[in-house]
């Protein structure tokens, strides 16, 4: 990796699934090569070799991550990404008049690496341990809204032909639920079978309940009454009995994710310190940690890690006008597990929901509150991610207490 100082040329990819254009410009903005290549093992060996007769050349890239990131890493080629956003703005300023081809996006790239890229940061090769960590979180995320999107199905269907088993059950992301729709698929079936079998169902799933067992049993009692007619329910249950059979499979894929991704987190130096932040659990730490991965040096101030992970808010002023704006351009993975995280955290810590209330009381929303509260814990987090100690809440108790923090009358209220 060359520092930018001693950079002679400037590259700009534009990348496709098949197909990649490669501009390369110097220090005057004069192209000096140009070439496509498909996204093939010979293919890149052979846009490698061409662009190893610029000895100082970094290549600018509008994606942080994929395979065409990581063969240009490979190449230990010095690597800029660029916001989709910033690039398209690039684009327009070499080309007005609006044309759009992947020359002129990889010239674009190109040569506002040149003009402006002392101010960018470039990608440092990842962790290998982080890298397949952060992916496997990821695609957690990805499978767990699949699951919601079955469930959703799954509901609807049950609206249509057996309402009484909607109701019945008000999460629907427990096996126990679908288990239901398994052994009594129809209100007829759940009637033939009578008050006996409903109740060695509820007490073998563990659902007997003071509070809710009876209105079950009622609603179970009253199935047939109000229920679809016999060709929506013949189509409906068979509907519902395969979506309770993909959902069995996808739970099984993810309780498989979890061990994995707990086995690799609990395998990194940063176990403890991600492990010991409240509300984070098992699910948030991995995802946080991968997130943030192993480069100290990647965030000098916590106030860049609140920018990156969205909860610091954009000020815009003009004229007399000032407005603060909700941050877009951000980790999105990184801001949704900070805004978990920091919901998560008011029921373990006093001052984290004195924190909260306070925010809500002055007429911001449940969201807008969360990202107040998660940009004071990534403060925290930046703390204890730099020093290598976990977060000690009798620590940060005394540091509250030491700089008079108006929490503290918050919380003795």
């Amino acid at each position: 990796m060359h520092m930018w100082n001693e950079l002679t040329h400037f590259a700009g990819l534009d990348w496709s699934k098949n197909q990649h254009q490669i501009v390369v410009v110097d220090n005057d903005g004069r192209i000096v090569a140009e070439f496509a290549f498909a996204h093939e093992a010979d293919a890149w060996r052979q846009a490698r070799q061409r662009l190893r007769e610029f000895p100082a050349v970094a290549v600018a890239i509008e994606t942080s991550q994929g395979a065409a990131v990581e063969k240009l890493l490979e190449a230990e080629l010095t690597v800029y990404p660029v916001n989709p956003k910033s690039a398209r703005r690039y684009r327009e300023r070499h080309a007005p008049s609006g044309n759009k081809t992947d020359r002129i996006d990889a010239w674009s790239l190109a040569d506002a690496l040149r003009l402006d890229g002392a101010a960018w940061r470039p990608l440092a090769p990842e962790d290998p341990l982080i890298q397949q960590l952060r992916l496997l979180c990821r695609d957690e995320v990805t499978l767990i809204a699949q699951r919601t999107a079955l469930i959703n199905q799954l509901q609807q269907a049950l609206y249509e032909y057996y309402p009484a088993a909607r109701e019945a059950f008000e999460d629907w992301t427990l096996p126990s639920a679908w288990a239901f729709v398994e052994r009594f698929p129809t209100p007829h079936t759940l009637a033939q079978a009578g008050q006996r079998q409903w109740q060695k169902f509820l007490h073998l799933h563990h659902l007997w309940r003071p509070a809710t067992s009876e209105k079950r049993l009622e609603a179970f009692a009253h199935a047939e009454q109000f229920a679809g007619s016999p060709a929506v329910t013949a189509a409906k249950s068979l509907l519902a009995l395969t979506l309770v059979k993909m959902l069995r499979v996808l739970e099984q894929q993810l309780a498989d994710y979890r061990a994995r991704i707990q086995q690799l987190f609990e395998q990194h130096p940063d176990h403890d310190l991600f492990g010991s932040l409240p509300g984070a659990g098992q699910k948030l730490a991995p995802r946080l940690m991968s997130e943030l991965g192993s480069n100290r040096d990647r965030f000098p101030e916590a106030d860049n890690l609140a920018c990156y992970a969205g909860t610091a808010p954009v000020q815009y002023q003009s004229g007399s006008v000032r407005v603060a704006r909700m941050r877009r351009a951000c980790n999105k993975h990184l801001r949704y597990a900070v805004h978990l995280w920091a919901d998560l955290s008011r029921a373990q810590c006093p001052w984290a929901q004195a924190y909260y209330q306070a925010h809500r009381a002055k007429g911001n929303s449940h969201a807008a509150a969360l990202r107040c509260l998660g940009k004071r814990w990534l403060k925290i987090l930046w703390a204890i991610w730099q020093t290598r100690r976990p977060y000690n809440a009798d620590l940060h108790t005394r540091n509250q207490t030491e700089h008079g923090s108006w929490l503290l009358q918050l919380q003795a209220s």
